[in-house]
């Protein structure tokens, strides 16, 4: 292949190929950076628009597995759904390049960025973007403006530019910043927790609160990042884009295809009927935007519209509808600007009422109801163990990996009045859930195994991915997991017109709709955990974003302060909730308590109804179980087949005769008490000279019956029924 430019940033290299593949689309590049090759290509239907006032654009990153010589995972040896990882990055590309297409454009265009070839310490999301970029850059497309994307990192306190997958593994900071040479588009940003590793060394004896002898304990401290070190970050690393992005316009000019002017649909307002509209309807206007302001999908606009559509009959209807949507408009944004008041009343900086509930659904692990002004989210939580987590494949991983933290979110249509099907999880579904795991996840404070928190929307009308985060931390601690900091979420929004700007917290649907920026930030009140922004505009200036930052934090913190009053009257939801307990083993006896092919600890889980995790190398026993007893009872079991105590304390030999109790039934048999504390197996093939299918229907758990003793097999004592 015959590179045209090679591109030198920091920490790498990219080089790029123009014009020679792919060359029926609207543009194409081919980049190379390390062993990752990416074809990304833009293509225009310029032969239609479409009728909705919307940019019809849709990015694609697909993952090729041969890039990395794997075959697909699965049945079917072909790739199908796209992952989230593949999602995930199409939704960043199409909000990073979108605010490059003028106001009315409506010819459907899509931007393909296919991996051909994937180096692991590669990133391949900013590669993607890049790559898109220059591939509009170059196309027909009267696009001039180049948008690139940095990954930023920080390991041992230092700033990381364009780390490697490798450096990112010791990072305290992952920040993906797209923009242009002088304005910001997108900002995704999350804190990493640090690994901090006690060995603690018992010398008392271990009980289901007390940690045993050479236990380790992995234990998580968040890292939120103050605003203004957050502001001094992004300073930097846009430093770094206005370079970046000087070269890729220098070097890429010359490839740029020949430019054909973008037809864009010109939206005008008929000056007649707005004048009409406002001198007679602004007051019923006025009312419709108070019920806006209680309800995302509010009809008020379209009766008002109608009555008019009745009255002035020589109207064009469409124009009718253009003219109170511009007129509402104005409103709201006038409202803000000069009157310093929102549609519902409150002020810029006020936060909406707040409800919460905790373990309302008593079948659940733990769950909670988090409700600020009209939008509601039910959050639910399940604990499960290491089996539990969730598997996937990457390109960059020799193995499988596994999630043992899971954020689903779910936006039925009633949450907001619409007769919609519920589906599978669209995009946005799965940004809202990344960004709500992204938030939670580096303040967890221990590992409690695997976790999924669905969060319901019940009720929108704004910011309802934050209030996931709200309820997602009070229903991680209605299960009583530890968190090292409270977390909570802000959805930040701005109206700017004239050189004035307005900077409005805990925005609603109408103000999302009509204003020009959505900023999200999620964190404690020292910091920020997790931030997504969008912008409107074509950019922000640093000095308003810290004002945004700082005036989030304010709303954050009330927010917090009415999270934990409510955490304060907690009620767990004891005998559902599973409770679990760790202690140390010899690795060397692992195999005693497996058993062959694993038949001594499904032994164990049937007898004493735990769940069981043994590390074979360290040797780590993790019991979980819904009653504290079990899991007491259990380990005491584990001990006593390790330590070899169940032999010492048996005084019968094989042949003896004794009556014991029955005190469980499985599906094999029935664990039998013998006098002296003793337990012994009674198989459901010894229990009667005839067939037994169900061990059930020939005794019952608390029957006292006569057994033999079969034989001794290690520590364990198989029983046969006596005549």
């Amino acid at each position: 292949m015959r590179y045209d430019v090679a591109i030198e940033l920091v920490n790498k290299v990219e080089e790029y190929s123009f014009n020679e593949v792919a060359r029926q689309a609207n543009g194409a590049a081919w980049l190379r950076s390390g062993n990752s090759v990416i074809l990304a290509t833009v293509v225009s239907d310029s032969t239609q628009m479409v009728d909705e006032d919307f940019l019809p654009l849709t990015v694609q990153y697909i993952e090729k597995t041969y890039a990395a010589g794997k075959f697909p995972g699965g049945f079917f040896k072909r790739e199908t759904k796209p992952s989230d990882f593949e999602t995930l990055t199409s939704r960043i590309v199409d909000r990073s390049l979108r605010p490059l297409f003028p106001k009315g454009f409506a010819n459907p265009i899509q931007i393909s960025i296919i991996v051909f070839s994937a180096d692991k310490e590669a990133d391949l999301q900013v590669l993607a973007l890049n790559a898109a970029s220059a591939a509009l850059y170059v196309s027909d497309l009267d696009i001039s403006t180049s948008v690139t994307a940095m990954r930023v990192g920080k390991v041992g306190g230092e700033l990381i530019f364009n780390p490697t997958m490798t450096q990112m593994e010791d990072s305290t900071l992952d920040l993906y910043l797209s923009g242009s040479k002088s304005d910001m588009l997108m900002i995704e940003m999350r804190s990493l927790g640090s690994d901090d590793v006690d060995v603690t060394m018992a010398t008392i004896e271990p009980t289901l609160d007390t940690t045993i002898m050479n236990e380790t304990i992995i234990t998580h401290s968040a890292n939120c990042i103050g605003e203004d070190e957050m502001i001094e970050i992004l300073d930097a690393t846009m430093q770094n884009l206005t370079i970046a992005n000087g070269a890729y316009e220098s070097q890429f000019s010359k490839f740029a295809a020949p430019v054909s002017e973008l037809k864009c649909k010109i939206t005008t307002i008929n000056e007649e009927i707005k004048s009409y509209v406002k001198e007679n309807f602004s007051e019923k206007i006025s009312l419709a935007i108070n019920k806006m302001a209680k309800s995302e999908r509010s009809t008020a606009l379209l009766d008002i519209a109608n009555e008019i559509v009745l009255i002035k009959v020589d109207y064009d209807k469409d124009e009718i509808f253009k003219a109170v949507e511009s007129v509402k408009r104005d409103t709201v944004r006038g409202q803000i600007l000069t009157q310093k008041v929102r549609a519902d009343g409150r002020s810029l900086d006020e936060v909406r009422p707040i409800d919460i509930k905790t373990n309302v659904l008593p079948s659940a692990h733990a769950s909670a109801i988090f409700t600020r002004g009209q939008t509601q989210a039910l959050v639910i939580l399940t604990l499960g163990n290491e089996r539990d987590a969730q598997m996937y494949e990457d390109l960059q991983s020799d193995e499988t990996q596994n999630e043992n933290f899971m954020v689903h979110y779910n936006f039925p249509g009633f949450s907001v009045g619409e007769p919609s099907p519920i589906g599978a999880p669209r995009r946005r579904e799965l940004g809202h859930g990344n960004l709500g795991k992204r938030s939670l996840e580096s303040s967890i404070s221990t590992n409690p195994g695997t976790i999924r928190l669905v969060s319901e929307i019940l009720e929108s009308n704004g910011s309802s991915s934050m209030a996931t985060v709200c309820g997602g931390y009070m229903a991680l601690r209605s299960a009583d997991i530890e968190m090292s900091e409270t977390i909570a979420g802000i959805a930040m929004g701005m109206v700017s017109e004239n050189g004035k700007y307005a900077i409005l917290s805990d925005i609603m649907g109408l103000e999302d709709h009509d204003g020009d920026m959505d900023f999200k930030v999620a964190g404690s009140k020292n910091g920020i955990s997790a931030l997504q922004m969008d912008i409107k505009l074509g950019g922000i200036s640093l000095d308003v974003l810290k004002e945004a930052l700082h005036q989030a934090k304010k709303g954050r913190s009330h927010i917090i302060d009415i999270m934990l009053d409510a955490e304060s009257n907690i009620e767990l939801n004891d005998g559902v909730l599973p409770t679990s307990h760790t202690f140390g083993i010899d690795p060397s006896s692992v195999g005693e308590i497996i058993g062959q092919a694993g038949k001594t600890i499904r032994e164990i889980i049937e007898k004493f109804s735990v769940s069981i995790d043994i590390d074979k190398k360290k040797g780590d026993v993790k019991i979980t179980s819904k009653n504290r007893q079990s899991i007491q009872d259990a380990k005491d079991h584990i001990e006593n087949v390790v330590l070899g105590e169940a032999k010492e304390k048996i005084e019968y030999n094989v042949g003896d005769c004794v009556v014991g109790t029955v005190k469980k039934i499985v599906d094999f048999g029935a664990f039998i008490g013998l006098p002296g504390g003793i337990d012994g197996l009674l198989h459901i093939s010894k229990i009667s000279n005839e067939r037994v299918n169900r061990v059930a229907d020939v005794i019952s758990e608390g029957e006292e019956i006569k057994v033999e003793i079969l034989e001794f097999k290690g520590n364990k004592i198989s029983l046969g029924r006596a005549k």
